[in-house]
């Protein structure tokens, strides 16, 4: 649906080098610190900066793709929305001319679900009723892919479950695809298919979430459990307080082996840590 390969963006002080790909039928999350260049891969596929390497979207080259494949993308980016001075009721006409497939009914009815004026200019919107406006907006039109950078930004815990609700019932529909990325990895252990990590425009861990959630776990010893522990299968180590985290994608081998070991199970903000803050081996 989506591949990005071999993408570089030098600026100044950072550069992106990627590879990724979200496939048909998935769900893609994309996670990183601030500034590790998630919002920039996401301008690099939908060719809004220029770089080098080969795009491809639709299994054709960025370069070669239109208007009507551009209709096929529904986006939501963290720095960019509506014209603050528009109401919801003028957006409703410039998406019905924008978009061949608008559905104008679903629009306006999620628009009120979800608590949305059609009479107040946007620039009067909380943080969080943008981005709900821009999430509704991107699922209007039939998309096939969805690229949503921290769409459930600024939303509370109710909204937030609405929105993956809406996620969920979008991919039903057979073929579509989503890039997604969130700062709150319970959104994305519950809905992404793979999880990419990036860090300093690199990625550095891509997995299965289903691999990720059941193999992956990091151990908790003590300096004199590690220097007995066979280390084969640890990824990263940190040193504690307490001794020494060590990250594995071979859970049960610890557990099976070293019952004295506490073995906390895989997550995205423990495996995320443990990558980024952690020692290779």
């Amino acid at each position: 649906m989506l591949r990005l390969e071999n993408v570089r963006k030098q600026y100044k002080d950072f550069e992106l080098d990627i590879t990724m790909e979200v496939k048909p039928g998935y769900v893609t999350g994309l996670i990183g610190r601030n500034g590790a260049g998630k919002t920039t891969a996401f301008k690099a596929g939908l060719g809004l900066i220029r770089t080098e390497g080969e795009i491809t979207l639709f299994g054709k080259p960025l370069r070669q793709i239109d208007a009507r494949d551009r209709e096929k993308t529904g986006v939501v980016l963290a720095d960019s929305g509506f014209s603050g001075y528009l109401k919801v009721k003028d957006l409703v006409v410039i998406l019905r001319n924008l978009y061949r497939q608008f559905n104008e009914m679903y629009f306006t009815d999620k628009c009120k679900e979800f608590d949305i004026p059609f009479d107040k200019q946007i620039k009067e919107f909380s943080t969080g009723m943008k981005r709900r406006l821009q999430v509704v907006a991107a699922l209007s039109h039939n998309a096939e892919l969805l690229i949503m950078d921290e769409p459930t930004a600024g939303m509370d815990v109710i909204a937030r479950d609405e929105l993956l609700a809406m996620l969920r019932e979008y991919m039903e529909t057979e073929g579509r695809s989503v890039l997604i990325s969130s700062h709150i990895s319970g959104d994305l252990e519950g809905i992404c298919d793979d999880i990419y990590m990036i860090d300093g425009g690199k990625v550095i861990f891509h997995e299965e979430t289903d691999v990720l959630l059941d193999q992956y776990g990091i151990l908790k010893v003590t300096k004199e459990q590690y220097e007995t522990l066979d280390k084969s299968f640890i990824l990263r180590q940190r040193e504690e307080e307490f001794g020494v985290s060590c990250l594995t994608k071979e859970k049960q081998f610890y557990l099976e082996n070293y019952p004295d070991v506490v073995v906390e199970k895989g997550s995205v903000d423990g495996v995320m840590t443990m990558m980024i803050r952690g020692e290779s081996r």
